[in-house]
């Protein structure tokens, strides 16, 4: 296969954002008397958007209304405190350096609300050449919606098969699979490899640069296993 772009998923995949995610969250509960949780337990609470993120840590049977207060207190304080503890995973940026002088376009597509995905990019990213970072914009479903990466697939005119698509949850192997993009997931992120590959990751890599190896011996399209038609 040949590649063009490479679209990540950002919390997890490119930045490490639990902690400040973690804390937050946690802030808010407590303005509220609620129990909060350990930071390992938000591995499995982020992922799908803000909104989400305060569904689960709250009961099932919580009001919709406490809901909103906490979601809104989450956000109040994430925007004064989300790059206290944040940072690039180890070989992100030996692994940008490489796209970059391989020509490959470089996108970001995540469920974090676009005004903190703007954040991230300034204070993390700014020293390579993305062409387009997608966060939540009320405009457009979170993943796995296929809608935001047909977005970026339009913005750039580059079609799915000349992707890769680096996230670290299920939710991003649903997205890359519902759009035709080749799915790598990546294992040093929030969710264990047995997720990714349930998720129908294509591709499992352990470290960044694992990545540049793969574009250097081309990938190879993962095998069919749809059932054969019995007749």
């Amino acid at each position: 296969m040949s590649f063009r772009a490479v679209l990540f998923d950002m919390d997890g995949t490119l930045l490490n954002t639990l902690e400040d995610i973690a804390h937050a969250m946690n802030h808010a509960l407590a303005l509220h008397r609620l129990p909060t949780h350990p930071v390992p337990a938000y591995r499995h609470f982020v992922g799908s958007g803000a909104p989400e993120l305060a569904a689960r840590v709250l009961p099932p049977d919580a009001p919709h209304e406490l809901r909103r207060q906490v979601l809104e207190a989450f956000l109040a304080r994430y925007r004064e405190a989300w790059n206290i503890h944040t940072q690039l995973y180890a070989g992100i940026p030996e692994l940008l350096d490489f796209l970059c002088k391989q020509g490959l376009t470089l996108a970001v597509l995540t469920n974090k609300p676009q005004e903190f995905a703007n954040q991230c990019m300034e204070a993390y990213l700014a020293s390579w050449p993305f062409a387009i970072a997608l966060g939540m914009d009320g405009h457009t479903p979170p993943k796995p919606h296929p809608a935001g990466p047909r977005r970026i697939m339009e913005h750039l005119g580059i079609a799915a098969e000349e992707f890769l698509y680096l996230g670290d949850t299920d939710v991003d192997m649903h997205t890359a699979r519902a759009v035709g993009m080749h799915a790598v997931g990546v294992t040093w992120g929030f969710r264990p490899e047995s997720e990714l590959r349930a998720a129908g990751a294509q591709t499992i890599i352990h470290h960044p640069m694992e990545l540049a190896a793969l574009l250097e011996d081309p990938i190879k399209p993962a095998p069919d296993n749809s059932p054969i038609p019995q007749g």
